[in-house]
């Protein structure tokens, strides 16, 4: 393909002559006819300058014997990140992902220089996965800073970075992080192919849309088969036991995999406090997930059967039930809860807590003196709330949250036994659920295994 058929192809796909930041910059390289494409606000000023000014230095005789880009780059490209390019594909995925390409007539192919820079914010700790010991910097939403964050922590030879592009239209750069020897083959043999079958166009991807991608969910099945987080240093303590972790362009959060339900009870802390500590917050942490699933069913439940309650128990039943029944009130109060945290998170920072507590305070002390609601429902749904916190996962909070109204829904309709019948009905569906490695959600409940399932309660010294 001749330097002229090369440009017009180019043009075609990128019309730069359509879109102000797609720059054309036409060059004369020793005598010849040049074009150097990038996109404005990719580039690294400094470093553009510096290549241009070799470039205009130099002369005919010193690019007359170079046949293609490739030997131009060895040769006279005073850059470390320099790649040949041989397809007109190429050189447009190349110039969009923020390189710069140049084209140099009389040598055929075209080079990508990395010249790209994006504008990005400080690591700094996120907001929702906080940690009381560890460190204050977080995952940014730029691929290479990234990666970096992750390679900082393991400078180790097997760590292994591997670099895809999926989807067809937005084309999403991705990088597959894992501990060669560590991490399960067969789980990374699964996870290339998923992620070379995915052929989307035009989106803009998510990390919840490449989970979907990845495994498939059934629409009613609230259960996350894929961790996030936000934090270099968890992310690679998990790739340390042998987990995969999927790095995203333009994503605050990676993707840990393949998870069961035990891990989303593990969280930082447990790597920075004696194993005592951690051991007693990991079982705390449990203990208060169980609690945050069952108390409104269970106190409906008793509630209903206050007859049966024993004497000892009586102390926590409600005089009277208000005038809305307890049922409605509990489901009323699980939408508000969730009407005040979607608007907390659209109301400016310095609003957001004082929305929060004065919102929730007028709210219930109004309910409560009006005689609709008991207080027991409010003390019930603020210790819910709060228990939802527990977890940073938003996933698992949520999932938890849909498995409370379930409880709640059938112990309102067939009383004791809609209450153990929905708790069977949660094991068997959590039962029913394969993560990406075919092991089941409760591993290692089920299979059964000796060492996970007290890893489950207690952290062990480090060896």
């Amino acid at each position: 393909m001749t330097y002229n058929e090369w440009l017009k192809k180019i043009d075609d796909e990128l019309k730069p002559d359509k879109s102000f930041d797609i720059i054309k910059r036409e060059l004369k390289i020793g005598g010849r006819d040049a074009v150097l494409y990038y996109i404005d606000g990719f580039i690294k000023d400094e470093v553009y300058e510096k290549i241009l000014e070799f470039l205009y230095k130099q002369t005919p005789e010193d690019i007359a014997d170079i046949p293609n880009m490739l030997e131009f780059a060895k040769a006279k490209m005073p850059y470390v990140e320099a790649d040949e390019l041989k397809t007109v594909k190429e050189a447009v995925t190349a110039v969009l992902s923020g390189p710069s390409v140049l084209l140099i007539n009389g040598i055929s192919g075209a080079l990508a220089v990395d010249t790209r820079t994006y504008p990005m914010r400080s690591p700094d700790e996120p907001q929702k996965d906080k940690s009381l010991r560890g460190s204050r910097d977080g995952f940014v939403e730029t691929l290479v800073m990234n990666t970096a964050l992750i390679r900082r922590r393991i400078r180790d030879k097997r760590l292994r970075m591997e670099y895809m592009q999926i989807g067809n239209g937005t084309k999403l750069d991705i990088a597959i992080s894992y501990l060669e020897g560590a991490a399960d083959g067969r789980v990374l043999d699964i996870l290339r192919k998923r992620l070379k079958e995915i052929d989307i166009n035009g989106i803009s991807m998510t990390q919840q849309a490449l989970s979907e991608k990845l495994q498939k969910n059934a629409f009613f099945n609230p259960f996350p088969k894929f961790k996030f987080t936000e934090r270099p240093d968890y992310a690679s303590a998990c790739i340390f036991d042998g987990r995969i972790v999927l790095v995203m362009d333009n994503s605050p959060a990676v993707m840990i995999l393949p998870i069961s339900l035990s891990d989303f009870f593990r969280e930082t802390d447990d790597y920075y406090f004696l194993p005592i500590v951690a051991s007693y917050t990991r079982i705390l942490r449990m203990l208060v997930s169980v609690a945050n699933v069952i108390i409104t069913p269970l106190y409906l439940l008793l509630a209903v059967k206050a007859a049966a309650v024993p004497s000892w128990l009586t102390v926590l039943m409600p005089e009277k039930t208000g005038e809305i029944p307890l049922f409605f009130q509990f489901l009323i109060l699980e939408f508000v809860v969730d009407g005040l945290r979607l608007a907390s998170v659209n109301t400016p920072d310095a609003l957001s807590n004082s929305l929060g507590i004065i919102g929730g305070l007028l709210l219930s002390e109004f309910a409560v003196s009006a005689g609709w609601f008991i207080a027991e429902a409010i003390l019930l749904m603020a210790f819910v709330t709060i228990a939802g916190f527990s977890l940073p996962n938003y996933e698992m909070g949520y999932a938890m949250k849909f498995e409370r109204l379930f409880l709640l829904i059938l112990t309102q309709i067939f009383g004791v036994w809609g209450f153990a019948g929905g708790i069977i009905a949660l094991i068997t569906g959590m039962l029913c659920v394969k993560t990406l490695s075919g092991r089941n959600y409760l591993y290692p409940l089920v299979p059964f295994s000796k060492k996970g399932f007290l890893e489950l309660f207690i952290r062990y010294p480090m060896k």
